[in-house]
C-alpha cells in the first residue's frame, strides 16, 4: 500500500469520523428526550406528521429512506427507525422502506469498514468472534443469516454490520443474509410501532391495560416471543461450541 493511499484512507476515516460526531452532537441538540417519553407530546404531534404524510408522502419517504440509510452509516441502532416506519407508514409499507434502507445502510457500512477499518476491527473483535469463522467459511451466507435472525446473539447492531469483515464475506452475500435474517424481528417492531399509532388515536389518556389488551400491541409481542424462542433453538442448532 503506497503513501497516497495511506493519506486517502486517513483523510475519509477521519472525515466519517467527523461527521458521526457532529451528527450526534445536533441530534441530542435538538431532541428532547423528555419529550419523547410524554403521551401527550407524541399525541399531540402524531396528528402533525400523519398530516405531513398525507400531503408530501413521496417527499417523506425518500426522506426517511435516505435518513435510514445515513443513520445506520453512522453507527446508529435500529429501533427508532423500525418504530418511526411503524408509527408513519403502517406495517406494509413501513417494513419494505425499513428493511431495505437499513439492509443498504448495513452494506455501505460493511464496505466502508473493511476498506478503512478493517485492521482496528480485527484488532478488537477477531478475538472475541474467532469461534464464528468455522461457521462462516461453511457456508456464510446461511450461518450469517442465522446470526442475524438471533438478533447476533446480544451483539449490539452497529457490530453485527461489521462483523463479517473478520470472514471475508462477499458484500452479495452480506446483503442477502441481512436482508433475510433481520426481516423478521423488524417486521415484529415495525408491526409494534404501527399499533402504538392506532392506541394513541383510540385513547386521549394513556391506559396501560387498553395498551396491553389490543391485538395491534399483543400480536406483535407474541410474535416477537416466537422469534425469541426459534432464536434460541438456531442459536442450539448453528453455533454450538
Amino acid at each position: 500500500m503506497n503513501i497516497t493511499s495511506v493519506k486517502l484512507k486517513l483523510i475519509i476515516a477521519t472525515v466519517y469520523l467527523s461527521l458521526l460526531f457532529i451528527g450526534l452532537y445536533f441530534l441530542f441538540s435538538a431532541v428532547d428526550l423528555k419529550d419523547l417519553t410524554s403521551y401527550d407530546f407524541i399525541r399531540l404531534n402524531k396528528d402533525i406528521i400523519l398530516q405531513y404524510k398525507e400531503e408530501n408522502f413521496l417527499f417523506l419517504t425518500i426522506t426517511f429512506f435516505i435518513f435510514c440509510i445515513a443513520w445506520v452509516l453512522l453507527l446508529g441502532f435500529a429501533v427508532p427507525l423500525l418504530i418511526f416506519a411503524g408509527f408513519v407508514f403502517g406495517k406494509w409499507w413501513g417494513i419494505f422502506i425499513a428493511i431495505l434502507a437499513t439492509s443498504i445502510g448495513a452494506t455501505f457500512l460493511y464496505i466502508l469498514a473493511g476498506v478503512f477499518f478493517r485492521k482496528f476491527i480485527e484488532e478488537k473483535l477477531a478475538p472475541k468472534f474467532s469461534k464464528l469463522r468455522e461457521f462462516f467459511n461453511k457456508n456464510d451466507i446461511v450461518y450469517f443469516t442465522c446470526f442475524r435472525f438471533i438478533g447476533g446473539g446480544g451483539v449490539p447492531y452497529a457490530v453485527q454490520n461489521v462483523l463479517p469483515v473478520l470472514f471475508n464475506m462477499t458484500t452479495r452475500n452480506y446483503f442477502i443474509a441481512t436482508v433475510v435474517g433481520s426481516l423478521p424481528s423488524m417486521f415484529v417492531t415495525v408491526a409494534i410501532g404501527s399499533g402504538i399509532e392506532k392506541v394513541i388515536d383510540e385513547n386521549a389518556q394513556l391506559n396501560a391495560m387498553k395498551v396491553i389488551t389490543s391485538p395491534d400491541i399483543y400480536l406483535p409481542v407474541a410474535g416477537f416471543f416466537v422469534i425469541l424462542i426459534l432464536a434460541f433453538i438456531l442459536k442450539k442448532i448453528f453455533f454450538k461450541k
